[in-house]
């Protein structure tokens, strides 16, 4: 410590130093407690630390910072005592920092100092509190400090005082921590989920950075701290504004405002941010509610296994066609509140049990949210700002319901098919929307006619471009799991998976859309309209990193023509560029529906399988749109009107704040989600295993509710380790592009396999398993007339032993060549592998026990035996083994889940040769003769829970009771 040079002008002065002192103390001892602990556990447990769940030294050679502070004594100790002393200068910082910036009115100093207090709380629970003690807390803890980072890290930049060599060594360093991220999480996966030896020793090298850079950017305050005096005495007048630096405050300022995206400029006012908040929220009600339209018109057409009528109701959105009837224009653009408010009934379906009335009410939301977004967009197309703001919050919006929907595993919580007891918070969402809907409208409209003077350009290419755009953004967009499962190829994993690498999805989303704002040039003209088309050739075309490539290509443009193309749209004739705009996506929808559902809809052979016209039309709309703006000079006024600075553009910084805080909560979901891969068999101990074959019915029960719960409750009860799901395909707009495997997988603790994807026409088949999935391929049976026949053909690592697994979805009745055709297939695919192996058909077979395809499915080619031939009520499911010990088997009924029973199996795996001999060796008789259940051990029992009348509609039938079978 210094003495100060100041101390004989106050006699009250004891004891002084200067500010910089705290920085260099917290500075010093924060790295002496990282490094010191580093070299002590080099020293005395190298091996040790070095070590991870799959791998040890020589592979992995350099310890991560978790092990090296939270596993062994003494290091951890040792780190423990300086990371204490290492507190006190911690909280000085943060106050100091406090003191410098503050100034009379501004809330950013508050808040920043608030965020450096939990940052410093969270790290030391992270610090204390090692992964060795409780992962968990451990983990978020970890996560907490790093959200709260973002905060800091910009707040001090944009609030740091007029010195240009602190500003340019914070700009250098945070961008260094933050882009230290993105390797960091790459190799952090690689380890994690693909197990690649010395992952885990690069991803530490990026973690002790993490650290590095972390301290360092605390320690620039030294540069600025040298202004206090302590006791607190400020000697330069810093912290009263004075300019201490020779580079001029403008350039200064200028460059923090470039350093921060501007989300720290011009203050912050709480109205404005609430204002802003309202709009995005009031975005997210309305795609919620519009991406619910399908789902609940799906229930009809799928009850009458055909066309029911209720489709019509797609055609809701055509309702801005209402606004070229001028006493009614006038009318909706007045009275903009009583419509958007009447577009929440949508939100308020969930209190209509009837399906009827509930897909009455859902459409008449859809009819007036739209109504009333493209009469706000058209009154506000006379002032710019307003309505690039209306424009970004719905489409931040979209992003928020893209969130919602991976936080609650691709369900929205706010959609009518929930509810409370499925994970609904139907309740909640709608108070929000009532509070956002009434701050949304509380502004009079700009233009009474709702009108724009604006002729240049074509309302009808424009309509054209609408329609294309809002079907691409919801059919790709609406879910982050769409497009990864475009792409999805099987075991073992070659390519993005959905609770893993979904946020690439949201960044590029994110990404798109602040280009359309910040920079709108880069994206209205033909070069980024070719790479856009690109990008969606790679998606259609190709499998696994090299197709999701495109698809964050195309996702990036979609989202960032979407601005300049929608308030373009705004400004010309509302009942064309919106009304038409929405007949072109409900053509686009249809096509979209009628790849898949060729069989069942008029007209459908013409474009069945045909998921690349759709695409190659939806690009083609787009690009109608594309030469509206950049025919003429329309484009360029448009840019010029953007980008002009001195325009009152202030909503800007609090978008970009949204957007961030929305990218900040889908991170910790994603965190929250992030597979542990520890799975673990019911009955391990008898190396016994059940297997189960269910048609779901696409998740919608017979009430119109989403069923996962249910489904979940029932799957765990049964203590299946192996299902197959058949139907289980809901990545289209009719189905809500939802995927129940991603839920039932996380929740149960089971490996998934989608299956084909969304773009291969099925469907659906998936297999979930306990085991591990060790390879996996999938199959599309021949179907030259009906629905393609999904097949997955995987083999899993059961007590060591493999097992292949067949779930297969055949044809339907009214295609007997199909079905020959797709039996051949499989018996043969059955019959190829080795003639040891283990193996397993759970499938949906349409055919009667022991006639027709039956005996080409059970054969000498396929070498499978019927788990119980005796069971003459079969006509669809079935379980057929070989090389396996089958011990049970029983059928459970549906309740209100769906159209058809869960039937499950019990099989023990041989454990040596010997045992395979003996199953080999086996008769038929031997294999089917029955057994009491008393004659089996308990461990290979069916719950007792289902007996009698079971439970929730579900109980043994058939049979009344499972059936057990000879065992060795």
């Amino acid at each position: 410590m210094a003495s100060s040079r100041y101390k004989d002008k106050d006699a009250g002065v004891v004891l002084s130093f200067n500010g910089q002192w705290i920085s260099w103390t917290h500075t010093v001892v924060a790295y002496a407690a990282f490094l010191s602990a580093l070299i002590i556990g080099c020293a005395l447990h190298y091996h040790k630390i070095v070590k991870n769940e799959w791998y040890g030294y020589p592979d992995e050679w350099f310890p991560s910072v978790s092990a090296t502070i939270g596993d062994r004594y003494p290091e951890r100790s040792i780190f423990m005592i300086f990371i204490a002393i290492t507190s006190g200068p911690r909280f000085a910082l943060v106050g100091l920092w406090y003191l410098l910036t503050a100034k009379p009115g501004r809330v950013l100093p508050k808040a920043i100092a608030i965020s450096g207090v939990i940052r410093t709380l969270t790290c030391g629970g992270w610090t204390y509190i090692t992964s060795t003690d409780d992962h968990d807390w451990h983990d978020i803890l970890m996560i907490l400090y790093i959200v709260f980072t973002i905060p800091w890290t910009t707040g001090c930049i944009a609030l740091s005082p007029p010195n240009a060599k602190a500003i340019k060594y914070r700009k250098w360093i945070a961008g260094s921590f933050f882009g230290t991220l993105v390797p960091l999480v790459y190799f952090f996966i690689q380890h994690k989920v693909h197990r690649v030896a010395g992952a885990y020793t690069v991803y530490a090298f990026f973690e002790w950075a993490l650290i590095l850079f972390d301290v360092a950017f605390d320690a620039v305050t030294a540069l600025d701290f040298d202004t206090f005096e302590v006791v607190v005495k400020d000697v330069k007048g810093a912290s009263k504004g004075a300019n201490a630096s020779s580079v001029p405050a403008a350039v200064l300022e200028k460059e923090k405002e470039k350093a921060t995206a501007g989300v720290y400029s011009a203050g912050f006012n709480l109205g404005p941010a609430l204002d802003i908040a309202a709009d995005v929220y009031h975005g997210f009600v309305f795609w919620s509610t519009l991406t619910s339209l399908g789902l609940v018109i799906w229930y009809f057409p799928l009850w009458h296994m055909g066309i029911s009528g209720y489709e019509a109701f797609v055609m809701a959105t055509i309702s801005p066609v209402l606004l070229g009837i001028r006493p009614l224009r006038s009318l909706i653009v007045n009275n903009q509140r009583l419509f958007h408010v009447l577009s929440l009934a949508g939100l308020l379906a969930y209190k209509v049990h009837d399906p009827v009335y509930r897909l009455f009410t859902v459409g008449f939301g859809v009819f007036m949210g739209c109504l009333a977004w493209a009469a706000t967009w058209s009154s506000d197309s006379v002032h710019p700002s307003r309505l690039e703001s209306r424009v970004i919050a719905w489409l931040a919006g979209l992003l928020m319901s893209s969130i919602a929907k991976f936080a609650w595993y691709t369900n929205n919580p706010i959609w009518p098919v929930m509810h409370a007891e499925n994970g609904g918070w139907n309740g909640t969402g709608l108070v929000l929307a009532i509070l956002a809907v009434l701050r949304f409208t509380r502004k009079a409209p700009l233009n009474s006619w709702g009108v724009s003077q604006q002729k240049n350009g074509s309302s009808l290419l424009s309509a054209i471009g609408i329609g294309g755009l809002f079907f691409a953004i919801h059919s790709l967009l609406s879910d982050t799991s769409t497009m990864i499962l475009w792409v999805w190829g099987g075991f073992p994993v070659r390519g993005p998976v959905s609770n893993v690498h979904a946020y690439y999805t949201i960044a590029a989303m994110t990404g798109g859309l602040l280009i359309g704002v910040f920079r709108p040039g880069m994206i209205t003209n033909w070069t980024a309209y070719g790479v856009a088309c690109v990008g969606a050739a790679m998606l259609t075309l190709y499998e696994q990193w090299f197709g999701y490539y495109g698809a964050l290509i195309l996702t990036t443009y979609l989202m960032a023509i979407a601005v300049p193309m929608i308030s373009k749209a705004a400004k010309k004739n509302p009942a064309v560029t919106f009304g038409v705009g929405f007949l072109f996506y409900n053509l686009l929808v249809l096509f979209h529906v009628w790849v898949v559902a060729y069989a069942f809809v008029p007209g459908g052979p013409y474009v069945r399988e045909h998921t690349d016209w759709i695409m190659l039309t939806t690009m083609l709309t787009i690009g109608a749109g594309v030469f509206d703006l950049v025919s003429g000079q329309a484009n360029h006024k448009y840019a010029a009107s953007t980008d002009r600075r001195s325009s009152p553009l202030g909503h800007r910084k609090y978008h970009v704040g949204i957007l961030g805080l929305l990218n900040i909560l889908f991170l910790v979901a994603n965190f929250l989600r992030f597979p542990s891969y520890d799975y673990k068999p019911y009955h391990a101990e008898d190396r016994l295993f059940t297997a189960g074959i269910w048609t779901i019915h696409f998740s919608l029960d017979n009430d119109m509710w989403s069923s996962e719960y249910r489904m979940r409750d029932l799957i765990k009860e049964l203590e299946v380790d192996v299902i197959g799901l058949l139907e289980s395909d809901l990545q289209r707009i009719i189905m809500g592009n939802r995927d129940t495997t991603q839920f039932l997988a996380e929740d149960l603790g089971m490996y998934v396999d989608y299956g084909p994807g969304p773009n291969k026409h099925t469907w659906g088949a998936a297999l979930l398993s306990k085991f591990p999935i060790l390879n996996s391929t999938h199959h599309l049976l021949p179907s030259p007339v009906g629905e393609l026949a999904p097949a997955i053909h995987a083999t899993l690592d059961v007590y060591g032993s493999l097992v292949d697994v067949f779930v297969f979805h055949s044809g339907q009745e009214e295609d007997p060549e199909d079905r020959r055709l797709q039996s051949e297939y499989l018996a043969k695919l059955m019959g190829s592998i080795p003639a040891d192996r283990p193996a397993l058909l759970l499938s949906y077979l349409v055919t009667k026990p022991l006639e027709g395809n039956y005996n080409t499915y059970v054969s000498d080619i396929s070498g499978m035996h019927d788990v119980d031939y005796t069971d003459w009520d079969r006509w669809c499911e079935y379980i057929l083994y070989k090389n396996l010990l089958r011990t049970g088997y029983a059928r459970v009924s549906r309740s209100t889940i769906t159209d058809t029973e869960l039937q499950v199996a019990k099989f023990i795996v041989p454990k040596d040769d010997a045992d395979k001999g003996r199953i080999l060796a086996a008769s038929k008789e031997q294999r089917d003769r029955r057994v009491e259940e008393q004659q089996v051990p308990d461990g290979w029992r069916f719950p007792a829970l289902f007996r009698g009348e079971g439970v929730r509609g579900h109980h043994y039938h058939v049979f009344d009771e499972p059936r057990y079978y000879f065992y060795f």
